[in-house]
Order: structure tokens, then C-alpha cells, then sequence
């Protein structure tokens, strides 16, 4: 049986996250415009800053629907619900500290997007025109542009063929449910197997077997052993 794990390290790290998300997300609203005029390079020209605001899901992509940015907060807070929920039932479950840590970066990346969606139409006013109320139709702030190549897609490529590309940009929290997603599935063999204290219980099993000595089956307690009277015996006709 897994030992039962604190849940609070873990939530602890999503709240961290989640300041320096929105922390973030607040400085570049208020110190960067907006757009290529805004733009800061970090490292060459392929890392920049580079403040857009996303109306619709992580890295830029979007829901046609009229009501596409409503469901989207409300699947939103339903999963933001159920990463914690299942986070928490995990850790006293005694699960694996590194499905912990990865649970927790995703939580932390769909709250941090939730409270874009929620709030920021009404505390930032960047709800879409048109919306029928700034209330779960805030826009997400993006703001880390990896340029690596921009351009014309080929006509020849299905779909797409014919449009312009260029990388998508994100923010921290999706950041956070990227890497969170990936260490699930690059170390889930690991986070499955037997941990470090079902390996000590093991070995502690084995230890207390080993000091209670044979078992009643064990032959070797059906030989009888010697009486002092038949050593006594056996010393007088050696010395006859």
C-alpha cells in the first residue's frame, strides 16, 4: 500500500506559478504596446516579447462559435476543478511525486488562463467588441514570441496550404500545462512503478523473515540432536 502524500507542496507550487503567470501577464499590459511597435527582442531575433491578446484557447488558437469564448471559460473552470480535485486524490492515494509535480503545472497553467478569461474583461477591459458581457469574455495575454520561421504556407498542404504562419505565441500558464503534458507522457512507465517506500517495506518484509530462522518445514528440524549422556558414551570408547 502507497503512503498517503501531503498535498500541499504541490498546490503550493501551482500558486507560485500562477503569481508569476499573471504577474507576468499585468507588466507587460502595462509597460509594452501592444504589436510589432512594442516588440522586445531578449535573445537574437528568434526569443522576443511580443504583447497580443488571445480571444480564444491556448497558443493563439480560437472557437468560431458566437458563444465559442463562453464555453471555452466554462470547460475551463470545469477542468480547473477537476485537475485539483484529481491532484489532491492522487497525492493521498500516495502517487508518484513526479505525476504530482506534473499535475500541478497543469493545474496552474488552466487557472492561470481562467482568470484571464474571467476577470480581465471587466478589471482590464479587453473583452472582445461585440461581446455580450465583459464577464468570461476577457482576452488572454500573450506575450513569448519563439520566432523561428514566418511565411506562406505552400499551396500544395492540405488546409492550410496558401495562408500565412508564423509561430504561435503563449504565455507562462500555457507554458506550464505544455511541460506539465509532456512529462506525463515521456515519464509515465516511471511514475507508475513501485516507489522508494514500497521498495523499504519490501526490504523490511524480507529482513523479518529472515530473523525468525527455518520454518517448521524446514528438514533440517528433523535432526535429532546429540544428549549429553550419549557424548559422554561416545568419549569413553574413543578412549578405550
Amino acid at each position: 500500500m502507497n503512503q498517503s502524500r501531503n498535498p500541499a507542496p504541490y498546490l503550493l507550487l501551482s500558486v507560485l506559478l500562477i503569481g508569476i503567470d499573471q504577474a507576468s501577464k499585468l507588466l507587460v499590459h502595462q509597460y509594452m504596446q501592444p504589436g510589432f511597435s512594442g516588440q522586445i527582442a531578449l535573445i537574437g531575433d528568434w526569443l522576443k516579447l511580443h504583447y497580443v491578446l488571445n480571444p480564444g484557447m491556448a497558443f493563439g488558437m480560437q472557437l468560431g462559435h458566437e458563444y465559442g469564448k463562453l464555453f471555452l471559460t466554462l470547460f475551463r473552470l470545469v477542468a480547473m476543478v477537476a485537475i485539483g480535485g484529481y491532484m489532491i486524490h492522487l497525492a493521498r492515494a500516495g502517487a508518484s511525486k513526479g505525476l504530482l509535480w506534473a499535475l500541478a503545472m497543469i493545474l496552474a497553467g488552466a487557472v492561470g488562463n481562467v482568470i484571464d478569461s474571467t476577470f480581465y474583461g471587466v478589471l482590464l477591459g479587453n473583452a472582445p467588441y461585440g461581446s455580450p458581457t465583459p464577464w468570461f469574455h476577457g482576452q488572454v495575454i500573450d506575450m513569448i514570441f519563439v520566432d523561428f520561421w514566418e511565411g506562406f504556407i505552400p499551396d500544395w498542404v492540405p488546409v492550410w496550404g496558401g495562408q500565412y504562419y508564423s509561430t504561435p505565441i503563449f504565455n507562462i500558464a500555457d507554458s506550464c500545462i505544455f511541460l506539465g503534458v509532456c512529462s506525463i507522457l515521456i515519464f509515465q512507465g516511471s511514475f507508475h512503478s513501485h516507489g522508494p517506500e514500497e521498495e523499504e517495506v519490501k526490504e523490511e518484509r524480507e529482513e523479518g523473515e529472515n530473523e525468525e530462522g527455518p520454518s517448521e518445514a524446514d528438514p533440517r528440524n528433523d535432526i535429532p540432536t546429540p544428549t549429553s549422556t550419549e557424548e559422554e558414551d561416545e568419549n569413553k570408547k574413543e578412549s578405550i
